[in-house]
């Protein structure tokens, strides 16, 4: 009975001691190397470290966090995955937050540590760690003390307040989507996995757990590949990459480089999008260029990871929506309308025994995200409130309508952004767009990714050719390039600040 996530460490370990399991840029480590360090580094956190609470994995994209990862889980608690680069203050609100046993990083991001308040946590080197010695017995005796229903990992998300939000997730929430990944994609011990997305962003979560579920190889694409969208088919041809899971932004930009025409990656068998709307004009382009390829479009908040998915079996038009699927097994998904009654359109609302626990130390905000259903007579059930909106299509797919926060009411009529961001994007010549609604001047503005010279009133008539008159925007906002955040999609708080900035000029 596997009570942990790093259960598929030590099934891999027996399958494939010798295999190759996690390379970076640096180094490639065997499953044995992977699982002996692991042990290492938590044998090192039992010995300095007797506190139970989570533990603060502070380093950069890299083979030693990912050992952080699973040393803390061979320790017996929960670690939390941290952007290296975060700033101080960020750092100092999660740290608040947290109350973390310990801190894994190395020399240089110690220093960064400085000044905060760490509540008496240790700073623990991940280099003085993976030097620890051994201590099976130890390791062995905290894993025997895990539930699968314990936290395995805490993520820090953006909330609305400023305040970062610590989404809570069960080891049972890991191991069921590992088990689907594995199961429905067909790997096995030849899967190799190149990872795109930060490690303390939730759609890395498949990336790494799935490749022990399997016996595979994950491979930490470098970083800088990303913003040369025409070198990364190249990356995963040379290291023979058979899946990968990134998000639209990545998708669209590599697409629209033309790379797909040239360079061929004969191995790639699995790829799945999640994080954003992938647009049907570029999905198009990677489904032309890849015919042996399984496409899916797996949907689902840090609160939930992915909990439904569309695994793309017939052809879609550029303008097409492409569906979010149906719930994986052992979860279930209604929509609830505004009378709070479920429904064939409305809020996407999830439950399962694997979703979010609780918001680290914020009891009121986790009651506020979630609610209680009674589907089965006597027998209420706790649901998560996603915020996000979604109908049923003629086939029963799940359909993605946006954010109840991104449906806006314009002149009497109901508008979703991402239909008039759909819209943007099939004008020729668009790489990208992202529409926002200006509340101060009661207009829609669209931003739009273009190395072309567009006439703005020319380039909002032809918008007319894809959504109804009352939908055009008031404006459009041409740029070579638009803002990515740290998980590479879309930065619409900055597309945001530039709006207002504009009502100061």
């Amino acid at each position: 009975m596997r009570n942990s996530a790093v259960c598929l460490l030590e099934a891999a370990y027996r399958r494939r001691p010798q295999g190759a399991a996690l390379e970076d840029e640096a180094q490639c480590l065997t499953y044995e190397a992977l699982r002996e360090s692991a042990r290492r580094v938590g044998a090192g956190l039992l010995r300095h470290s007797q506190s139970s609470a989570p533990v603060m994995v502070y380093l950069p994209k890299s083979v030693g966090m990912v050992q952080g990862f699973y040393g803390t889980l061979y320790a017996g608690r929960a670690y939390v995955p941290t952007d290296s680069a975060a700033p101080k203050a960020r750092l100092g609100r999660i740290l608040s937050n947290l109350r973390p046993s310990a801190v894994i990083t190395n020399e240089t991001l110690s220093k960064n540590l400085e000044g905060l308040d760490l509540g008496g946590a240790s700073v623990l080197l991940i280099d003085d760690l993976l030097k620890s010695e051994p201590d099976d017995d130890a390791v062995d005796r905290a894993l025997a003390g895990v539930i699968d229903a314990d936290p395995i990992y805490i993520m820090y998300t953006s909330g609305s307040t400023g305040e970062p939000k610590g989404v809570t997730i069960p080891h049972r929430g890991v191991l069921h989507f590992a088990d689907w990944a594995a199961e429905t994609f067909h790997w096995d011990e030849d899967t190799v996995i190149a990872n795109q997305a930060p490690l303390y962003f939730d759609v890395s979560v498949m990336d790494v757990y799935g490749a022990l579920r399997c016996a595979g190889k994950l491979i930490l694409t470098p970083e800088v590949l990303f913003r040369f969208p025409l070198k990364l088919p190249e990356f995963l041809r040379d290291k023979d990459v058979t899946s990968i899971y990134w998000v639209p932004t990545v998708m669209i930009r590599v697409a629209n480089s033309g790379a797909l025409d040239e360079i061929k990656m004969p191995k790639l068998r699995t790829v799945c999008f999640a994080g954003e709307v992938m647009p049907n004009l570029q999905l198009n382009v990677w489904r032309r260029a890849l015919p042996q390829c399984s496409f899916a479009n797996l949907y689902g908040p840090t609160e939930t990871d992915v909990c439904t998915a569309y695994l793309v079996d017939r052809e879609f038009s550029d303008q097409e929506p492409l569906p979010i699927g149906r719930a994986l097994p052992n979860m279930r998904v209604v929509l609830v309308n505004e009378k709070g009654d479920v429904s064939d359109e409305g809020e996407i609302c999830v439950s399962a025994s694997g979703i979010l626990l609780g918001y680290r130390g914020n009891p009121e905000l986790t009651e506020r995200a979630t609610l209680r259903l009674e589907l089965l007579p006597g027998c209420p059930q706790r649901f998560y409130r996603t915020g996000d909106l979604g109908r049923y299509n003629e086939r029963g797919e799940l359909m993605f309508l946006g954010r109840k926060d991104g449906q806006i009411k314009l002149r009497g009529n109901r508008i979703e952004l991402g239909e008039v961001e759909n819209a943007g994007r099939m004008i020729e010549g668009v790489k990208n767009a992202c529409a926002l609604f200006d509340r101060e001047a009661q207009e829609i503005v669209l931003f739009a990714e273009t190395d072309e010279a567009f006439a703005e009133r020319a380039f909002l008539r032809a918008m007319r050719k894809f959504i109804p008159a009352y939908m055009i925007p008031s404006r459009a906002v041409f740029m070579p390039a638009l803002p990515h955040n740290a998980n590479d999609k879309i930065d619409r708080v900055k597309l945001k600040q530039i709006l207002e900035e504009t009502h100061h000029e």
